[in-house]
């Protein structure tokens, strides 16, 4: 990536990061247009079915907008939306071909994310900089990334969606 430079989202580029998130151990992997530092950050996020997204939430100083906008350019993904005691509240199916093909959420809305299908890469926006100390505040009665109990909690949001 560079910046001031003209980037093209192509599918040979949803390719490349898709078969980087095949190998990784999480299942998933960024491609970022932005520098971390930039007002807008805008990426690429490619899911494998099994992923785990820890359910978190997104808390913004007062001077950031904290909204996040999904857009899902290939794939299908379930959107799960939770209390912060991690109860479900809503589910959204949202697919590149569906009825509905992205959602932004407002600051504060606790969510996870589960693939539905292989490669279902996903367009994020949200308002920077980024700063991985502060970007996520995780739900601290949900699991850990790598653990069994992750494993199980997938498979069961896996299951919200089944028709």
């Amino acid at each position: 990536m560079q910046s001031h430079s003209i980037e093209c989202l192509t599918q040979e580029l949803l390719d490349e990061v898709a078969a980087h998130s095949r190998r990784s151990p999480r299942q998933r992997q960024n491609y970022n247009f932005h520098e971390l530092s930039e007002k807008v950050q805008r990426f690429i996020n490619v899911l494998q079915p099994g992923t785990y997204v820890r359910p978190h939430q997104h808390r913004r100083p007062e001077s950031v907008n904290g909204f996040e906008f999904f857009v899902v350019l290939q794939g299908e993904l379930g959107m799960i939306i939770m209390n912060e005691n991690g109860e479900i509240l809503r589910k959204e199916r949202i697919c590149a071909a569906g009825p509905t093909r992205g959602i932004q959420l407002p600051e504060g809305t606790v969510h996870t994310l589960v693939a539905l299908a292989a490669d279902t890469a996903i367009l994020e926006l949200k308002e920077g900089p980024y700063d991985a100390s502060a970007d996520k505040d995780f739900l601290s009665n949900f699991p850990a990334e790598g653990t069994a109990q992750a494993r199980e909690l997938v498979e069961i949001w896996e299951a919200e969606f089944q028709d």
